[in-house]
């Protein structure tokens, strides 16, 4: 009887082998393959705005080194949490990544007292991008020439005034509840799906400010139809070197950092992650898009895994006091 009971023992620990060698032996060969196929890049904002183009410009590069195809698929929504719950329940098997930020993985964290996600538990960070400062916008139309202008102008509306941004959540939402709170004017917030078509409404006038990127507000700040009021950020950007900071017009604490990076879902395995990490961050450090990106406001900013991992980590406890001191809401 023991003779047969160690057998049939001998005979599952064997079969348990050899499906260990088939499957641990395909998956081995599916990451030495990677990538295979063509791979899915969510952007969690409508097409055409500054991390929609970055993200186009920069994958067009990598397609050339992986030979394989990378599909941007614009998800916008929620702050970037549509895009984030949709990356969240992908296989992570490196065929879907998405292009997160300053909101999915820091602000919302704080904002979003249902989050359904956690932005350093669920996420497999591969690297980070680049970052920029906004600056505060006006039509053309708009009397303010300066920032206290326009903090002034406010104050002698009843009603305010209205401010764009690029959605619920996002920096320019945050900027402008903090300047309408350590100002005392009225901001009435209105939300895009993107800061592309905000831009589109703030050169037909339709709302009276907002805090934008270079990127996408540059061609109509170049034909007159927009006009830069100060940066929200710690010191002056080389290619707008006469706008100044907020703090220098008045406003200090008006500032914060708009970084963007590339993840995977959780459970990726590291030779993927770290294959996606040296192809993207070749590209970063190219001189064509250097030469590219630069002229734009964008600062470039590639680095390891954990290295945007740390910055996560850094953001969600500091940008998450500041949501918490502004009083800033996602109905708001």
């Amino acid at each position: 009887m023991g003779r047969i009971v160690g057998l049939k023992r001998a005979r599952k620990t064997l079969g348990a082998l050899v499906i260990l060698a088939v499957f641990g032996g395909n998956s081995a060969q599916a990451q030495s393959d990677y990538p295979s196929r063509a791979i899915t890049l969510l952007v969690p904002f409508a097409a055409g705005g500054s991390s929609d183009v970055v993200m186009r410009l920069v994958s067009a590069k990598v397609v050339e080194s992986v030979k394989q195809t990378i599909i941007i698929e614009n998800r916008p929504g929620g702050g970037g949490n549509v895009a984030a719950m949709a990356l969240k329940n992908a296989p992570p098997d490196g065929y879907t990544l998405m292009m997160g930020h300053t909101g999915t993985h820091a602000i919302n964290a704080t904002l979003y007292p249902d989050l359904k996600f956690d932005p350093i538990k669920d996420f497999q960070p591969i690297t980070a991008l680049i970052s920029f400062n906004n600056i505060l916008i006006v039509p053309e139309a708009s009397p303010a020439k300066t920032a206290a202008e326009l903090v002034a102008f406010a104050k002698s509306k009843p009603d305010g005034l209205t401010y764009a941004s690029q959605g619920v959540g996002a920096g320019g939402h945050l900027l402008g509840v903090i300047l309408a709170k350590q100002t005392g004017i009225k901001l009435v917030h209105v939300p895009y799906r993107g800061v592309a078509p905000a831009v589109t409404d703030m050169v037909a006038g339709r709302v009276d400010m907002m805090f934008s990127s270079y990127l996408t507000s540059s061609p109509h700040i170049e034909s007159g139809k927009l006009r830069m009021l100060a940066i929200a950020g710690a010191r002056r950007h080389a290619q707008i070197p006469d706008v100044p900071t907020m703090a220098e017009a008045g406003f200090p604490g008006v500032e914060m950092e708009q970084w963007f990076g590339l993840f995977a879902p959780a459970g990726t395995p590291d030779p993927i992650v770290r294959r996606l990490n040296r192809e993207f961050v070749a590209v970063l450090q190219s001189d064509e898009v250097n030469k590219t990106l630069l002229p734009q406001g964008s600062i470039i900013i590639p680095g390891t895994p954990e290295d945007l991992a740390a910055r996560i980590a850094r953001d969600v406890v500091a940008l998450g006091r500041v949501v918490k001191n502004s009083g800033a809401t996602p109905t708001e």
